[in-house]
């Protein structure tokens, strides 16, 4: 089936979902981290619908596979905010969290791959 946005997609929306709720989560962050990790768990969580978004824009495979590559590395970026997150205390949500991203994560792999077939 086509598509005609990157909002069709189902690795935007987990990735969209994910999004919104390291915003939700971040916000019960102690004040000290607000600055600091919490805005690095912000900036991870963000990229990866972005780049997603940006890739699906793009024209040729090799670009879109790029950005998509850009997004699994923004995720594995996440993946490490939220396990530190976890064990230092401030992230009660880890096993609500980790199978979404990791979803994600595996559903860029695929997306990567199928797109660099078209090559």
């Amino acid at each position: 089936m086509s598509t005609s946005s990157f909002t069709q997609l189902d690795v935007w929306a987990k990735a969209h979902q994910v999004t919104l709720a390291i915003h939700a989560i971040t916000d019960r962050f102690p004040p000290r981290e607000r600055f600091s990790l919490a805005h690095q768990m912000w900036k991870a969580a963000v990229s990866v619908p972005a780049n997603i978004a940006e890739g699906y824009g793009r024209r040729h495979a090799r670009d879109k596979a790029r950005f998509y590559t850009i997004a699994e590395g923004s995720a594995e970026e996440l993946k490490y905010y939220l396990i530190l997150s976890r064990d230092l205390g401030y992230l009660k949500e880890f096993d609500q969290l980790w199978p979404m991203i990791e979803d994600v994560s595996r559903m860029l792999r695929r997306l990567v791959d199928k797109t660099l077939s078209f090559t």
